[in-house]
């Protein structure tokens, strides 16, 4: 990837620029669907995405791209802007996707995680109802303890994993509609 920057600038508006030396730089170039509708390159991607994450999602923030004069044609400054919103729409539309998905999953572990609690706890009751000695308690504390390791996992997707999932969903939706900015070199 050409020069790159993320600055804040003066009034406020965070700005991230990128230095280019034609359009097509900041595309796939596999990929032959038309301009306005192609995938970033993978390293343009991952750079726009962790740059806006240094800032806070409320503040404002501007894209820069710079291109040489040549390069510069009536239509490409609207193109540019309208592929970088249209991939980043795309991606927010994916990771929702993945995030409804997740919980949708999180809530089967959960409920599988429950049923398989409560049999625990049933058997555990059932063994100190029927008999006692080393081999019960064996039993009793090693069903406990299954009982609420077989929770871990649900516990985990509901307390901890969908956080960054829907912190990138936020990033998505800033950059999909980001002001880009084309400037000559």
């Amino acid at each position: 990837m050409p020069d790159t920057a993320a600055d804040r600038s003066p009034d406020g508006v965070a700005t991230i620029e990128i230095r280019l030396s034609r359009p097509q730089q900041l595309f796939n170039s596999l990929d032959p669907s038309p301009f306005h509708e192609r995938d970033l390159d993978q390293d343009a991607e991952e750079y726009l995405v962790d740059s806006a994450d240094e800032f806070p999602l409320k503040k404002p923030l501007t894209l820069i791209i710079h291109l040489p004069a040549d390069q510069l044609q009536a239509g490409d400054a609207p193109d540019l802007a309208q592929a970088i919103h249209n991939y980043f729409a795309y991606r927010l539309d994916v990771t929702e996707r993945r995030l409804r998905f997740y919980f949708r999953d999180g809530r089967m572990t959960l409920l599988v995680g429950l049923m398989f609690l409560f049999v625990c706890i049933a058997v555990r009751q059932l063994l100190l109802a029927v008999g006692g000695g080393l081999a019960a308690s064996i039993a009793d504390e090693g069903l406990y303890i299954v009982g609420w390791v077989v929770m871990w996992r649900p516990l985990e997707v509901f307390l901890y994993d969908w956080r960054p999932i829907r912190h990138r969903t936020r990033l998505y939706a800033k950059l999909a509609r980001i002001p880009v900015i084309v400037r000559p070199t």
